[in-house]
Order: structure tokens, then C-alpha cells, then sequence
């Protein structure tokens, strides 16, 4: 049986091309309404494509949810809600077919269409569902009981197969449902704030044509992110001629934050998903003009000793040294981060005072604002106010000042070298200009592009850095491994308050109890995460149409935490033999993974002295979600008396502990990429030099967080 993982996603192609037979859409359509199904009462007219729940079944439902919201929903505002499906979201089969089409790599669009293929046909059916009956003939009902089973079947193949496809149609329907956010109150754009005017950039720009474009400066800089952005800057300042060139786009201030389906495709590699080749890491890395330093969180914390000592004690001295620390003020200073303005939301609230009534040390985070508040949420979709001090507010700006130039839309192929006494020198890059008029199935505008440096600076990401090195000809063995990713897992806990919990600054607090396990400064912190819903409800376990609808309901009333851990182990970024993208081969650790689930623990504690209804550690696959008991008046007891040593709450965490975040079956998330061009004083351990310079090059350096 042909393998299928959550790698199935990759960069997308120029030209779309059908991929599946009309058969294989309807089966793949069926398996997509079992996911998201049209839900209505047994008593109600159903033509069959509804799953049929009982009078019974409804109520517990409903009272499910008003144990969290407090009220009752009507029968009319529940009933557009529970009859959709995602058949009948024009938008949810166009964004499938662009995923299949064009994010998908070829041997994975061949895995889906084989899956598909067996499950219309009567020996393929016989092995995955014990029926002959093609899938998408079964009743509705069936079809769920069916995928519920293959969550704990005993092949592998039919766990993935769940695990991957309730995912990517969790995924797509939550960018795309035309009820779920009225029913939430989930606004279009934050209602705090006002859209800022942003720096008006001058990009250069190419006709399309056959003919090579020439350029040349002194120095040509791969990236527009934290790295080259400073990069950019201090050399500008400095009087050099500067060109900067950046894969992705500009996006203005009046057309951010996006919507939740745009921002996936327009602002993150590879549609906002590219998994680890196990598809237990989910990696989200921003692909625009102030690279991630425009889709971050605004929190600003400085290298912490345990990792100056352990850079130092590689020889790199200068992490050490006074020095490092005026250039860590400089930044902070340009960015104005501080904790002087910030106005903590609900969830970073909790996270502050649960870790206050639990003895742990907590603290406010500071915010590269620049003397605003920033009370906004919706950062992962690109940020309106202007306020955040990300490149593209401050350090592109001060290049552009200084006379630097820009292209976005600039794909760079490989670094071009001249050889001179045996040494190999950068003399420029190679690369294809593409126009923002690129789109799904459109005419691409672009050109072909030299430009000519003196120096050249590779500051195109962890994920990038790497392969544009390999595509140059250096033969370094080093490069791309030492992948470290800061593995995430996140719990997600129910109040009785309406919260709103995308308002708000996303991350203005950190729980530091846990972050040196080990004594060598690998633990974890505890943190806040976005909750816009295509983000945090996508977390919430598939167990069902009606219960996962439900669950997504009760986001007003949830707050998101995560655990994020500073990995000991790596793994390591290769080209994509088919088309050179880059693929990430990263396993967490048990190491790792033990120190997540310790965090994870904390964090369940935090929610439950704070008062959560519910809990659900979304790290733990198969765990049921901890649901508080409703305390008698006559019990004599008052609420929270025992506090985390209630029995019933001691019996979840055990379980917790039991059940486990193993991978694959357990998902990561990854917002932090580094260490794919490492740094060091040995050629035969590192990619560079300690002042960056590429071993066995002159001209060429690298900068950012991949070295």
C-alpha cells in the first residue's frame, strides 16, 4: 500500500495539472463530509447526505456547550452551522484542488490517488473497512465509523491516513467556512487599532522577457528577515551600495492582516504547512518581505547565559564578550522593546497568575513596539497598526534611507564564484524575477537576473540557506544539518468567560520554572500562542463530525498555551529530489519529547487553578480532554479547596503521563528554524566561520538565525 504523510505538502508549481480522476474527487469529497459533515436531527427530512443524530444526542451537545458559554444557542443560529458541510463550501473545494494541484509533491499526489483508488474498489475497500462497498457509497454514518477506526487500527498505513486527512480538512474548512466565524464572533480585522501607513518601498522592477537583466552593487543580500534586513542597514549606513532581494512579497499595512486562506498561501512556504519527512513536525516559516520578523509575536527576549556559555564553549568567544551584549542593547534600543506598555489579554493573565498560585517564576515578556501597546492578536496574518518593530518598521527602512535597493518576487537560484589562485570568490548571485501577478493556473511574468557583488550575504532562512549553498557547489557535509526547531506542543483550556482570546497582544508573558531541566539549559518555557481559529481550533482532536463542530464553538471561551523547548537534538534540511524545496528530516527526541510533556503537565496545572472548565493537551493523541465536575453547594466543600490535588484532576494527569507525546502519532509544531549553516571554528564541524564567512570561500557569508 503506497505510503501518505502530511509531507504530502510542498512549494507550489507554476502550472497546475488535474490530478485526480472524477471518481477519485467524489471519494476524496466523501472522505472530506465525514470530517466535516452536514449534522441534523433524526426527526428532520435528511436526503442522506446528513449524518442523523438522535433528540438525545443533540441535547447532550447543546448542553455540553452551555456548560462553557453559559447560554443556551438556539435551534435556528445552530442550524445553518451543523448542516454545512464541506461539500457545499465552493471555497473549500477550490482551496483542496489548489493543495493537491499545486502544494502537493508528485510522489505524494501519487500516494492520494492510489489511497483513493483502493477505497472505490471492492479488494481495497475489503482491507481498509472490512466491507466491499466502495467508500463513498457508504451511509454517512458508516463512513464515520469507519474513520474513527482507523485511529487506533493496527496498520500503520490506516493511523497515518487518519491522522493526515482530518488534518488537512480541519485545515482547509476552518480557513474557509462561511459560519464558523459569525458563530464565534471571530471579526475580520482586530477591533483594536487602527491600520498604520507603513514606509513606502520602491522596488525594482523587470519586463517580462527572454534576455538576461545585468545588475551589479557591492553588496547583494538573500533576504529580507531579521538578518539581512540589520545586514542591509549597517552596511548602507556605512556608504556601500546595497541590493536586497527576497523570495516573497510586500504586502501594505491597508491589506493586512489577511484573511485566514490568504495569509496561508501568500505569507507562509509552502501554504503555512511544511512537515517533517514523519510528519510529526509541522514547521511555519513566513515567506515576505521582512521575512519572519513580519509574522512574529513582537516578544523580544534576549540570548540567556546557558546558551552564551554553551556558544563560548565552542570557541565562538564573542557571545561572551561585552561586545555581544552592546549589540543585543543596540537592537532593543532600535526596536524600543519594553515592558512598559504592554496590557496582558486573558490567557497571558492566566498564565501569570497560575504560575503565581503554583510557585513557579513567571514574567512579562518584552514587546518590540516602540512605545505602543500593540493590543493585537492578529499578528500571524501580517500586522495593520505598523506598530510592531519588525524590519520592515525599522531596519529596511533605515536601509532604504541610507540608498539601498530592493526586489521582492526574487527566487534566487545559486551564488555565482570565480576561481583566482584556487580560491573559489563570490562575484554575485543568479536568480528568477517573478511580478506579483503570478497566480493559480495565471501567466507567470519573470525574468532572469544577474547580479554582480563584491560580497554576497545569504540571509534566506534556515530552510532556504542551506540548498542555495548546495545549489552554488559547495560541498560542505555540513551544510543543513544541526537543524534545531524548538519543538511546540500546545494545550488548549475552556472558561466560563467569554474571552476573545484573538484580541490582545499575543504573547506578553513566560513561565521560566521549567527551561534548564537538565542543567545545561534544555527545558522548556510556557507561553501563550495565537488563537485566531484557523490556528487553534485546527488543534482540537477529530473524534467525531458533531463533537469536533461543537469543540470549535467554544473558542470565544478558550485560551491557548504552549510549551516550547529548547531542543538538545537535530535533524536536518535536504533539496526535494523531485523540485529542490526544501524537505526537513526531524525526529523529536525522546529527550526532547520528555521535557514537552513535563511542560505540558505544567501547563494543565496552570489551567485548572485558573479555573478551566476543560483541558485538552492536544500534544497527547487519543487522550480525552479533562472536564471539570460541577461542585455540589451541599458537598462541603468549596470550590477549588483542594486546588491541582483534586483525585479526579491526579487521575487525568496520570493518564497524561500514561498516554504520552510519542511521535509520529504525536504532532510538533515548529515557529523557530535554526542552525543549518552553524557556525564554528573547525571547517570539518561547521558551515562557517566566526565572523560568517563560508569555509572554502572568500566574499561569501551567511547571517541570520540558520548560523
Amino acid at each position: 500500500m503506497s505510503n501518505i504523510s502530511a509531507s504530502s505538502f510542498i512549494q507550489a508549481s507554476a502550472t497546475p495539472e488535474t490530478v485526480l480522476t472524477d471518481s477519485q474527487w467524489s471519494t476524496l469529497m466523501a472522505l472530506a463530509d465525514t470530517i466535516i459533515p452536514s449534522i441534523q436531527r433524526s426527526a428532520e427530512t435528511n436526503d442522506g447526505s446528513s449524518l442523523s443524530i438522535s433528540s438525545e444526542t443533540y441535547e447532550r451537545a447543546i448542553a455540553d456547550l452551555e456548560q462553557i458559554e453559559g447560554t443556551r444557542r438556539s435551534d435556528d443560529q445552530l442550524g445553518p452551522y451543523l448542516r454545512e458541510s464541506a461539500s457545499t463550501i465552493g471555497e473549500f473545494q477550490s482551496c483542496l484542488k489548489r493543495v493537491i494541484e499545486i502544494y502537493m509533491r508528485k510522489d505524494s499526489q501519487k500516494g492520494v490517488s492510489f489511497i483513493l483508488s483502493c477505497l472505490d474498489y471492492r479488494a481495497g475497500c475489503l482491507i481498509m473497512t472490512g466491507s466491499t462497498v466502495p467508500f463513498r457509497h457508504q451511509p454517512l454514518a458508516v463512513r464515520e465509523e469507519i474513520f474513527k477506526g482507523w485511529a487506533t487500527a493496527r496498520m500503520s498505513t490506516l493511523r497515518n491516513i487518519h491522522k493526515v486527512f482530518s488534518h488537512l480538512f480541519k485545515f482547509i474548512w476552518l480557513r474557509t467556512s462561511p459560519t464558523l466565524c459569525p458563530m464565534i464572533g471571530f471579526p475580520r480585522k482586530p477591533i483594536h487599532g487602527t491600520v498604520g501607513a507603513g514606509y513606502k518601498y520602491e522596488f525594482l522592477q523587470f519586463e517580462a522577457g527572454a534576455t538576461l537583466e545585468v545588475l551589479e552593487t557591492d553588496v547583494v543580500i538573500v533576504g529580507s528577515g531579521c538578518g539581512g534586513a540589520v545586514c542591509a542597514k549597517n552596511l548602507a549606513e556605512a556608504g556601500y551600495r546595497v541590493i536586497v532581494v527576497e523570495k516573497g512579497w510586500h504586502h501594505e499595512p491597508s491589506s493586512l492582516p489577511m484573511n485566514e486562506l490568504d495569509g496561508m498561501e501568500k505569507l507562509y512556504v509552502n501554504g503555512s504547512v511544511l512537515p517533517s519527512d514523519d510528519a510529526s513536525m509541522t514547521v511555519a516559516a513566513g515567506t515576505l518581505w521582512g521575512g519572519g520578523g513580519s509574522i512574529n509575536w513582537g516578544a523580544s527576549l534576549q540570548t540567556q547565559d546557558f546558551v552564551r556559555k554553551e556558544w563560548a564553549e565552542k570557541g565562538l568567544n564573542f557571545f561572551s564578550s561585552a561586545e555581544f551584549q552592546n549589540s543585543l542593547d543596540r537592537v532593543c534600543e532600535r526596536m524600543g522593546v519594553s515592558t512598559e506598555f504592554i496590557q496582558h489579554n486573558f490567557s497571558n493573565k492566566m498564565l501569570l497568575e497560575g504560575s503565581r498560585r503554583l510557585g513557579y517564576r513567571a514574567q512579562s515578556v518584552p514587546q518590540n513596539s516602540g512605545g505602543h501597546k500593540h493590543y493585537d492578536g492578529y499578528c500571524t496574518l501580517g500586522c495593520m497598526s505598523a506598530e510592531k518593530q519588525g524590519p520592515i518598521v525599522t531596519w529596511l527602512v533605515d536601509a532604504a534611507k541610507a540608498g539601498a535597493q530592493f526586489i521582492d518576487g526574487f527566487e534566487v537560484d545559486q551564488v555565482l564564484f570565480e576561481s583566482e589562485k584556487g580560491k573559489r570568490i563570490a562575484v554575485g548571485i543568479q536568480g528568477k524575477y517573478r511580478a506579483r501577478d503570478t497566480g493559480y493556473g495565471g501567466k507567470i511574468t519573470s525574468r532572469n537576473v544577474t547580479i554582480k557583488a563584491k560580497r554576497v550575504i545569504v540571509s534566506a532562512g534556515t530552510l532556504y540557506s542551506p540548498l542555495i549553498l548546495k545549489r552554488s557547489g559547495i560541498k560542505n557535509p555540513q551544510i543543513g544539518r544541526n537543524l534545531h526547531l524548538h519543538p511546540v506542543q500546545v494545550l488548549l483550556a475552556s472558561y466560563k468567560e467569554k474571552i476573545n482570546p484573538w484580541e490582545g497582544s499575543i504573547l506578553t508573558t513566560l513561565c521560566t520554572s521549567f527551561e534548564n531541566l537538565d542543567g545545561r539549559g534544555h527545558g522548556v518555557k510556557l507561553e501563550n500562542m495565537v488563537m485566531i481559529p484557523s490556528w487553534a481550533t485546527l488543534l482540537l482532536p477529530w473524534t467525531g463530525g458533531l463533537d469536533y463542530k461543537m469543540q470549535a464553538l467554544k473558542l470565544a471561551n478558550m485560551a491557548g498555551f504552549l510549551c516550547l523547548t529548547r531542543d538538545r537534538d537535530t535533524g536536518r534540511v535536504y533539496p526535494d529530489p523531485m523540485n529542490g524545496e526544501p524537505r526537513v528530516e526531524y525526529y523529536t527526541s525522546d529527550f526532547d519529547r520528555r521535557h514537552c510533556l513535563e511542560g505540558t503537565i505544567a501547563l494543565a496545572k496552570i489551567a485548572y487553578i485558573t479555573g478551566a472548565e476543560e483541558v485538552h493537551a492536544t500534544g497527547c493523541p487519543g487522550l480525552p480532554a479533562f472536564k471539570r465536575e460541577p461542585v455540589s453547594p451541599d458537598s462541603g466543600n468549596e470550590a477549588g479547596d483542594l486546588g491541582i490535588n483534586d483525585p479526579a484532576f491526579q487521575d487525568w494527569l496520570t493518564l497524561l503521563q500514561k498516554t504520552g507525546n510519542f511521535s509520529p502519532e504525536a504532532r510538533f509544531g515548529s515557529a523557530h528554524q535554526m542552525g543549518t549553516c552553524s557556525m564554528g571554528t573547525l571547517e570539518r564541524s561547521s558551515v562557517v566561520s566566526p565572523k560568517g564567512q563560508v569555509w572554502g570561500t572568500e566574499g561569501l557569508y551567511v547571517a541570520g538565525m540558520s548560523s
